[in-house]
């Protein structure tokens, strides 16, 4: 279920949203004149979101090369890679 808030909340308990983001690891929507107004989320719940969409903004390349025919790398190769990587 969304965390919804008033803009009077944000201003008047920021700390308390600020709590609530990172105890409920979710975003909280903060309205204003009863419409949709900002989505206010922990630096971490954001970091992650945003390494999400860096997924699969590569996952969307990969499949782009894929479909065109561009020769990719091994599942192997790609380990070893990985490995080196690591180390």
């Amino acid at each position: 279920m969304p965390i919804i808030k008033p803009i009077s909340d944000l201003r008047n308990h920021a700390d308390e949203i600020s709590d609530l983001c990172h105890q409920e690891d979710e975003p909280v929507f903060i309205t204003k004149n009863g419409q949709g107004d900002l989505v206010v989320m922990s630096y971490a719940h954001y970091e992650r979101l945003h390494s999400l969409l860096e997924l699969y903004k590569k996952l969307g390349e990969a499949e782009v090369s894929a479909v065109t025919g561009q020769k990719g790398i091994t599942h192997s190769e790609m380990m070893k890679l990985v490995k080196e990587h690591l180390e």
